[in-house]
């Protein structure tokens, strides 16, 4: 009898089991962050109003894909010409692969920096979105707009990433120890350079630019000569430091600045990290200076502070002399003039010639998933495949085989006529070991990028990051501070350089600077302490 009732009471608590276990398995809300494998669906789509296609799809490692998604990305950069044609090819492979599409929203660099913080403080309805450290990354990630990726999430939707990405990588990505974002998986360098017209500095006989001296020579001298060309035409976007700044001010003195919205920088080889307001200084006065002069003499056009002029777009069709960006902006750049047979012979050039030169932290591009996606775990399959699936990665980044690039073996591409239909938008954040190098990219530009690359000067505070909770309101007035009173110095608007200087360091003052450098300092130092 006893043994019967034993029996008895074990079946009852199986019983019991089953049904706590049933009743736990109704839950269709969105699937926890820190345990992916909660939800019923694992794809996570529970009251997205997404169609179930009834097809009994599994996508490698075995995850249900039963349901189609239809996934909406944020990209920054004007809508690609043959958005269309590309990204219809795009989603047959996506729905073959993991049975879902995806919408590209595109964000123009006229005004994506106003756009792209309003998409998440706005809460608007999307899956993904590109993400950067000079796009506010780690600002965006701390107010909660991305969604945390956990080890669990990523090992089981993005396996082959998880796999081919190194640990610095995600390191370098993680905000307070938390990770916000898949970054890029191939390095890059960020050093500022100068494409210019060598076929006017040799109509006037001009020495090599490769100098600060040399390069106000060359565009004073076009501002003389050459009516209806603007010498330089600088990046539009709401900049505190223009890219100028990046070439004059922080390669030329071997700092780094750790957010180029606010004025703080230190010097590369100080081991205690020591910041300092870039605008006390004696460097940044004197480039004031030369930017005056360069004013003065029409080096820009006298609207530059509220021009919308796409430099890259004037540059190629010779509105503009010169223009900066990074090497494998303007290497593109100058590969795409000379497939195009343009009339104009282009340079690049280093005017900060054996300084130490720096690369890319992983954060340079990135993808993040939008904290309030119903798609995560679709997101992150689509992020995965985006990186290590060959047919997808050179769709996304290269277009149609045939239509806007030829392959050239397994890492090389010709770039064909319709090429420039699709390019120019922040397809970057895919970067990987997959992507393929234009067979047409200049050597010099090249060569350039190996020289770099093999005297990569490396720092202790490399992969800081800075947790701004404590003073957020602080930087957002100081960041209204650098737009009003410094960029009009910058581009020599105001004549009296030290009035303008007292002005704004008396504005920055008042705005919170110290507070703000005093709570950078404190986590430098405590971040130096664990090193």
């Amino acid at each position: 009898m006893r043994k019967n009732n034993r029996w008895m009471m074990l079946a009852l608590i199986l019983t019991l089991a089953m049904i706590l276990g049933a009743c736990g398995s109704n839950n269709t809300g969105n699937t926890s962050a820190n345990a992916p494998a909660q939800a019923t669906d694992p794809a996570g789509d529970a009251g997205s109003g997404n169609a179930d296609t009834g097809d009994a799809t599994a996508a490698p490692g075995g995850v249900d894909t039963s349901k189609e998604v239809k996934l909406k990305m944020i990209f920054v950069g004007p809508k690609p010409v043959d958005y269309d044609l590309v990204f219809a090819e795009i989603n047959k492979k996506l729905k073959e692969k993991i049975n879902a599409t995806l919408e590209g929203e595109f964000l123009d660099w006229s005004d994506w920096a106003q756009k792209y913080p309003l998409k998440l403080a706005a809460d608007e309805d999307f899956d993904l979105i590109y993400s950067a450290n000079w796009a506010g990354y780690n600002d965006q990630a701390l107010k909660g707009g991305f969604l945390e990726l956990t080890d669990e999430l990523l090992s089981a939707y993005a396996p082959e990433t998880m796999k081919a990405m190194s640990d610095v990588s995600w390191d370098q990505a993680k905000v307070n120890g938390k990770l916000y974002m898949v970054p890029q998986n191939r390095g890059e360098s960020v050093e500022k350079l100068i494409l210019y017209r060598e076929d006017l500095r040799k109509k006037y006989n001009l020495p090599e630019i490769n100098s600060p001296e040399a390069y106000a020579n060359y565009l004073k001298t076009i501002a003389e000569n050459e009516k209806g060309i603007a010498p330089f035409t600088p990046e539009t976007g709401d900049w505190k430091y223009h890219n100028l700044d990046r070439v004059l001010l922080k390669q030329q003195n071997e700092w780094n600045m750790f957010d180029l919205d606010l004025p703080f920088a230190f010097k590369l080889t100080d081991e205690k990290g020591q910041v300092f307001n870039v605008y006390e200084t004696q460097e940044f006065k004197d480039l004031l200076v030369y930017y005056k002069d360069l004013a003065d003499n029409n080096a820009w056009s006298k609207n530059v502070l509220n021009s919308k002029n796409d430099h890259q777009a004037d540059f190629k069709a010779g509105k503009t002399a010169s223009i900066t960006h990074n090497n494998g902006t303007l290497g593109a750049l100058m590969a795409l003039m000379r497939q195009e047979n343009s009339p104009y012979e282009v340079a690049l050039a280093d005017i900060n010639q054996g300084k130490k030169k720096s690369v890319a932290i992983s954060t340079q591009n990135g993808t993040s998933i939008h904290a309030t996606s119903k798609n995560i775990e679709r997101s992150l399959m689509l992020i995965d495949l985006m990186q290590n699936d060959k047919e997808l990665h050179d769709l996304m980044m290269y277009g149609v085989s045939g239509v806007h690039y030829e392959p050239v073996g397994d890492d090389k591409y010709k770039a064909l006529d319709k090429n420039p239909n699709y390019t120019g938008f922040s397809n970057w954040n895919f970067n990987s070991p997959l992507n393929r190098d234009n067979e047409a990219f200049p050597q010099e530009a090249s060569d350039l990028a190996k020289g770099w690359e093999a005297n990569v000067y490396h720092y202790k505070l490399e992969t800081f990051v800075f947790d701004n909770s404590k003073v957020k309101t602080e930087i957002a007035n100081v960041g209204n501070v650098m737009l009003r009173y410094a960029i009009p110095l910058e581009y020599g608007v105001i004549d009296d350089i030290d009035k303008g200087l007292a002005d704004l360091n008396k504005q920055l003052g008042a705005a919170g600077l110290d507070k703000i450098q005093a709570e950078l300092q404190s986590q430098i130092d405590a971040f130096l302490a664990n090193q």
